[in-house]
């Protein structure tokens, strides 16, 4: 437990830092956050999705878990019951969800429910980590939980399940999974939230590391280098041609996970951010000043991300996006000039360096990021 003085599994126990009345808002990846924030405006919300989950066999699992699992108590996986109360101490939610160990041998954990969601991780997940691994993971889980990410997972589920029913109207199954496909997107960005959740509970990136490098590589730690597994991501991103790019957007549209290093190089990248030193200095988003939270803002926020993402980006693809953004906003640059006289001027400057493509190039990297800003769009 935090401040406790146990020790489990030869791990030591540390102080750890408390977020009372912490925000969801604070961790969440930008797209992951709008998306969020818009729904939790929208008036009358929680009464249609709660009748819509009604047509969800939410219930079920629950029975499904409480028959054929075990659930996590003081006499029954104690070491994950302390882990999962220290959590919610953590990240002062009020109420512990439910968690059950599954028995299946592939490493995985999830969070479903609405007003109650309940927490289940597998036997192959429990054996693979250690105590501090274990407890980034747990930490992510009540991430989901203090977000209420189940949204996503049930209007999923609901909408892949009505795509199947209608897939025989012209049009129709198009239409929705347009929209599952959107969804699957949001989704993407909440694991890269509930990521940094797990990683403010555990206050341990190495830790955090280890346990994704874990999941994609089983439990060979002592073959594998946490340094190279983050350069894999590098690596990833900037490798291959444009045939490359549309193959990953490809692999990645069906998933509702990101890749593992891609999540491991983002949430190494995020905490060593500003933001992320802001919330362990004690500076962040209450609760209670989510009711108003601007969706207007929020989407601008989550509009920035993307244009930021895409200017910086490595890969062939977003770079190339990049560059025709940047070279539109030079071209519109130099028509402006040509017709108010200022491309005289603008010639006699430049004539001596006697390049005109260099001068293009150098106008593109000026007013890039100005016109990429301006457009404003955004995760986990």
């Amino acid at each position: 437990m935090t401040g406790g003085g146990h020790e489990s599994s030869g791990v030591p126990s540390r102080q750890r830092k408390r977020f009372p009345g912490i925000s969801s808002r604070s961790y969440e990846h930008p797209a992951d956050r709008s998306a969020l924030v818009a729904l939790r405006k929208l008036s009358g919300f929680d009464t249609v999705f709660k009748a819509l989950s009604g047509l969800l066999p939410e219930r079920s699992l629950r029975l499904l878990f409480l028959s054929d699992s075990v659930r996590v108590s003081d006499a029954q996986f104690a070491h994950l019951n302390d882990m999962l109360r220290d959590a919610c101490y953590i990240l002062d939610l009020e109420k512990v969800p439910p968690m059950y160990v599954n028995q299946d041998p592939k490493p995985n954990a999830m969070c479903i429910g609405l007003d109650e969601p309940i927490i289940v991780v597998t036997t192959g997940l429990v054996e693979l980590l250690d105590e501090e691994e274990m407890r980034a993971v747990v930490g992510h889980e009540v991430g989901h939980a203090l977000s209420g990410h189940a949204v996503y997972r049930t209007i999923l589920l609901f909408l892949t399940n009505l795509a199947l029913k209608v897939a025989w109207i012209p049009l129709g199954n198009v239409a929705i999974m347009a929209i599952v496909t959107a969804l699957r997107e949001w989704f993407r960005k909440s694991e890269l939230s509930a990521d940094r959740a797990g990683l403010l509970v555990g206050q341990d990136i190495q830790a955090s590391m280890r346990g994704l490098m874990k999941i994609a590589g089983g439990n060979h730690l002592h073959e594998m280098n946490v340094d190279a597994f983050l350069a894999q991501a590098d690596e990833y991103e900037k490798s291959g041609d444009l045939r490359d790019s549309v193959l990953k957007i490809l692999n990645v549209l069906p998933r509702s996970h990101p890749f593992t290093t891609v999540r491991a190089a983002e949430l190494k990248k995020w905490s060593e951010t500003r933001d992320f030193q802001r919330i362990m200095d004690g500076h962040y988003p209450r609760r209670d000043e989510d009711k108003d939270t601007s969706v207007t803002d929020s989407f601008k926020e989550s509009a920035a991300h993307y244009a930021d993402s895409v200017r910086h980006s490595k890969d062939p693809l977003m770079k190339l996006v990049g560059d025709i953004a940047g070279g539109a906003g030079d071209l519109g640059g130099k028509l402006r000039d040509k017709f108010t006289g200022g491309g005289g001027k603008g010639g006699a400057t430049g004539g001596s360096a006697g390049s005109p493509g260099t001068e293009g190039a150098a106008g593109t990297e000026d007013r890039g990021p100005e016109g990429s800003q301006g457009s404003g769009t955004d995760g986990s």
